[in-house]
């Protein structure tokens, strides 16, 4: 294969719009990392930039020795190159390299021995080709590339020299093609240093003595910076969370566990496996259900485990922990309405009761009195035959389960009123007899006490049981007198007796009251009365604690009697 002008303008051209290439390349892969962020931090493998530019240091040397039309005896310079990664492996890269001769060694006639000699030319080499990388690690990454393209070599002037014989080597151009092998270490996320680049580079220059071309064996060494642009963002491992739903419940109760898995490459399928320490789970996607029946109360834990692919980084596994409790007992509260019967009346029982897990709940009722009949939240309490006092009253409720719960509550039997006691009779005060109005006889009976007796006479004889309590009084002065009386052995009846035998002799003759229901007695008021009260049979005579006057030694003055003295 020949290098002509036209493939020599084509490279030109390509080199010219690399820097657009390159720009345009970062810009969509800015773009398409905006789009879709999920999707770059699913994949599955190292990270790597989607364009890359090397600037580095360059040297060429004819390998092993030179052979005919070799021009690449010992130059140096520099070469820069483009690399669009199509992905994580292939990329194709453009590259341009410049370099500089500094001396020439001249052989044939006149040179014989080879003598080198100072000299200025230049060589130009633009190559396109596949490049493939081995990303599996993070910071270091070796690669692979083949380049096809060619080299322009300027015409090489031999240092201070003069004349046509100064320029031994015209401008010339050739095939250039390249095969080798490079490793890149990473420094900053869009940085890396390009340690080694070796490479075969083989040419066809011409033969100035046959004008034949011949292939030229070269190697090309290489090392500087590379510049990382867009990309796949670095590798997240897949994790993996799971919760349970509810945390807790009671033995039958279903739970349910949900997997969120992170990381995940959207077009693979993962696989879930899930296993408990309690109950029977069963699910082979993100969400697994587990069945309690069989379980006893305790605490289990729930592992899930999420696989993509066999990759580091693309398993993981979450655990959670769910509590089946035992079986709580129902609770019961007990009332009577009402909480107070007569003897035989009855009452009704209210049993509340719940079951915490709402289990079905049976009713039974038992009393210490009489009987009680019911087997829902209701019964009733009879009390035929039963003793007054109090009856308790038990209620008690199971659940499906076998758990009780009991509560009491109380109904009185009211004892039977007693039948009502006689009332005691009593003593009641009748109207007083004054005898203040006469003072000449102030003993007598006059007509204005004819109205107070009469009333008196007529309590009697409607009561006949009752007998009459008369108690005569004397004023300080007569008191005092009778008194006197006394010391001087002369006491006779004083006008206490006196008024209160007058009045009963009225009673008797006048209103034919028998006497022997009249009682008399003396008091000690201060006053010149006679004081009356009725006393029913078994009543309380008041005048109890009054004297008797001794009706033998008292002679009644008859009111008639008293008339013939007015």
């Amino acid at each position: 294969m020949r290098f002509t002008a036209r493939m020599f303008t084509t490279m030109a051209v390509v080199a010219l719009f690399t820097p657009t290439l390159f720009l345009a390349a970062q810009d969509s892969t800015s773009a398409a990392q905006a789009a879709a962020p999920a999707r770059a931090a699913g994949r599955s493998y190292v990270s790597y930039p989607r364009v890359e530019l090397f600037l580095g240091y360059s040297y060429l040397r004819g390998v092993p020795t030179l052979s005919p039309g070799n021009r690449m005896d010992s130059l140096n310079g520099g070469s820069a190159n483009v690399a669009f990664n199509l992905n994580r492996t292939l990329g194709i890269v453009a590259d341009v390299g410049g370099f500089n001769a500094s001396e020439i060694q001249l052989t044939g006639a006149g040179a014989n021995p080879a003598r080198v000699s100072d000299a200025s030319g230049t060589a130009f080499t633009f190559m396109v080709g596949p490049r493939l990388s081995y990303r599996k690690y993070e910071r270091i990454t070796p690669f692979a590339q083949v380049l096809v393209g060619g080299i322009h070599a300027s015409a090489v002037t031999l240092s201070n020299c003069t004349g046509a014989l100064c320029t031994p080597l015209p401008s010339e151009n050739s095939l250039a093609l390249t095969a080798g092998a490079g490793v890149d270490l990473k420094l900053t996320r869009r940085v890396a240093l390009r340690l080694v680049q070796a490479e075969y580079m083989m040419t066809d220059f011409a033969n100035l003595s046959t004008g034949d071309r011949q292939t030229q064996n070269d190697i090309r060494l290489s090392s500087g910076l590379v510049f990382g642009f867009g990309g796949v963002p670095p590798l997240l491992p897949v994790a993996y969370s799971c919760s349970v739903t509810p945390a807790s419940g009671y033995p039958g109760d279903p739970i349910t566990v949900t997997g969120a898995a992170m990381n995940l490459n959207p077009k693979k399928s993962p696989s879930y496996i899930w296993t408990s320490t309690g109950g029977t789970i069963s699910g082979t996607s993100n969400t697994a259900n587990i069945a309690t029946t069989t379980a006893a109360p305790g605490t289990y834990t729930v592992t899930g485990h999420v696989t993509e692919s066999a990759k580091p980084g693309r398993a993981a596994d979450c655990t959670a922990q769910f509590t089946v409790n035992a079986f709580q007992p129902p609770t019961i509260g007990c009332s009577a309405n009402p909480s107070s019967v007569n003897p035989g009346d009855s009452s009704a029982i209210t049993a509340s009761a719940t079951s915490p897990q709402n289990r079905p709940l049976t009713y039974s009722y038992s009393s210490t009195a009489g009987s009680v009949s019911g087997t829902s939240s209701t019964a009733t309490l009879a009390t035929a035959g039963a003793s007054p006092g109090p009856i308790a009253v038990t209620c008690n409720v199971v659940d499906d389960k076998g758990n009780t719960a009991s509560a009491m509550t109380s109904v009185g039997v009211i004892a039977p009123a007693p039948p009502p006691a006689a009332v005691a009779p009593m003593a009641s005060s009748l109207c007083s007899v004054n005898f203040e109005r006469d003072t000449k006889r102030p003993t007598r009976v006059d007509n204005e006490a004819k109205a107070c007796l009469d009333d008196i006479a007529l309590a009697l004889q409607r009561s006949s049981d009752a007998r009459l309590s008369l108690v005569g009084n004397e004023d300080a002065k007569e008191q005092a007198a009778d008194a006197k009386a006394a010391k001087s052995h002369h006491a006779k009846p004083g006008p206490a007796a006196q008024r209160a035998i007058n009045t009963k002799d009225y009673l008797v003759t006048e209103k034919g009251i028998d006497a022997s229901r009249i009682m008399v007695y003396t008091g000690a008021d201060d006053a010149q009365t006679v004081t009356t009260s009725l006393v029913p049979a078994g009543a309380v005579n008041p005048a109890a604690s009054g004297t008797v006057v001794d009706e033998s030694a008292v002679k009644a003055v008859p009111r008639t009697a008293l008339r013939h003295n007015d």
